[in-house]
C-alpha cells in the first residue's frame, strides 16, 4: 500500500529544528504538488536548488518542519519564495493523484502525506473560537490560540472499507458522480457514538439495503488524499443478497464470482488489496 515504503522509514516525530541543504521542499497549490518529472520517478527540490532563487537567510528562517523519512528531513515551502526559478529548471505543477502512479514510492507517500498537513495549516490560520491568529507550538504537532488556549490539532477522519462477501462471491459497486470509475468495495466514514462494525453494518444497508454478519477486521491505512484513516473490514451476507442501491452514493453495485472480478493489483490501497486477497482465494 501506499504507506508501505520499506526499506525506508517514516518519521512522524514533530522535531522542528533547522534544514539542511539537502533537506527537502514541499509546495502545494490548490490540489497540484510542485516536482520534477523523470520518466516514471518524480523528485522535489532541495534547500540548496531553492538557495539559487532565494536570499539564504529568509529561505532558512521561512519554512513549516513536516517529518522525517529516514534522515532526510521534509519542510512545507512558501509557493511565493522561489517557484518561478525551479519551474525554469523543469519543475512542474501536478495534480496529487500523481502520487498514485509514480515512484519512487517512499516520496509519493511524502508527497501526498505533505499535502495532508499542507491542507491543515492553510484551513486553521484562526481560531475558531476567539479568531484570534493561530500560532505553531514547539513541542508538539499542534497549533495554539495564544488568546483564549484552544488547542487545535490536525484532523483524522475514521473510515471503512467493507468486502461483502457471499459465499464466493464479492460486492462490488462504483461511486456515482465521482471522478474514480473502477470497481471499488464499500465505504463510509465512522459518525459520532458508532463503533467500526456498527459502521459496517449501517453503510451497507443504507447504500445496499443488505444485512451482513460475521463482521471480521482486515489491516488499517492511512489515506491523506481524503485526511482519513482507513480500516477494512470483511463481513458475510445475512440473509436476501438482491440489492436496493442509493443511487446518490453508487452508480451500481453487483455480486462477482471470485475468478470474474474484474480488477488487477495495484500496490498503493487498502482496498485493492482487500479485493485481490478475495480474488485469490486468500480470504
Amino acid at each position: 500500500m501506499i504507506q508501505d515504503i520499506t526499506p525506508y522509514q517514516y518519521k512522524n516525530e514533530y522535531t522542528p529544528g533547522p534544514p539542511g541543504k539537502k533537506d527537502i521542499l514541499l509546495f502545494y497549490d490548490g490540489q497540484k504538488a510542485l516536482l520534477l518529472k523523470k520518466e516514471e520517478e518524480i523528485a522535489f527540490p532541495a534547500f540548496e536548488e531553492a538557495e539559487a532563487y532565494i536570499d539564504r537567510d529568509r529561505l532558512y528562517q521561512e519554512y513549516t518542519y513536516l517529518f522525517s523519512v529516514d534522515d532526510t528531513r521534509f519542510y512545507l515551502g512558501n509557493p511565493a519564495f522561489c517557484v518561478d526559478g525551479l519551474c525554469a529548471m523543469g519543475y512542474t505543477w501536478e495534480d496529487i493523484r500523481i502520487f498514485r502512479s509514480m515512484g519512487p514510492k517512499h516520496l509519493c507517500f511524502a508527497g501526498i502525506t505533505g499535502w495532508q498537513l499542507h491542507r491543515w495549516y492553510e484551513n486553521h490560520r484562526y481560531c475558531g473560537h476567539c479568531k484570534s491568529p493561530l500560532k505553531k507550538d514547539e513541542k508538539e504537532r499542534m497549533l495554539l490560540c495564544p488568546q483564549c488556549g484552544n488547542m487545535v490539532y490536525p484532523r483524522i477522519s475514521p473510515a471503512v472499507i467493507i468486502a461483502v462477501t457471499h459465499g464466493n462471491r464479492l460486492l462490488m459497486s462504483k461511486y456515482a458522480q465521482r471522478e474514480y470509475k473502477k470497481y471499488a468495495l464499500l465505504a463510509g466514514f465512522t459518525e459520532i457514538g458508532e463503533t467500526l462494525e456498527e459502521t459496517v453494518e449501517r453503510e451497507v444497508m443504507e447504500e445496499v439495503g443488505l444485512r451482513v454478519k460475521n463482521i471480521t477486521y482486515y489491516k488499517s491505512q492511512p489515506w491523506s488524499f481524503s485526511d482519513t484513516l482507513l480500516m477494512g473490514f470483511f463481513c458475510e451476507l445475512d440473509g436476501e443478497e438482491e440489492i436496493t442501491l442509493d443511487e446518490e452514493e453508487l452508480a451500481l453495485a453487483e455480486w462477482f464470482e471470485r475468478d470474474a472480478i474484474p480488477v488487477t493489483p495495484d500496490d498503493i490501497s487498502l482496498t485493492n488489496e482487500m479485493i485481490m486477497a478475495f480474488k485469490n482465494n486468500e480470504r
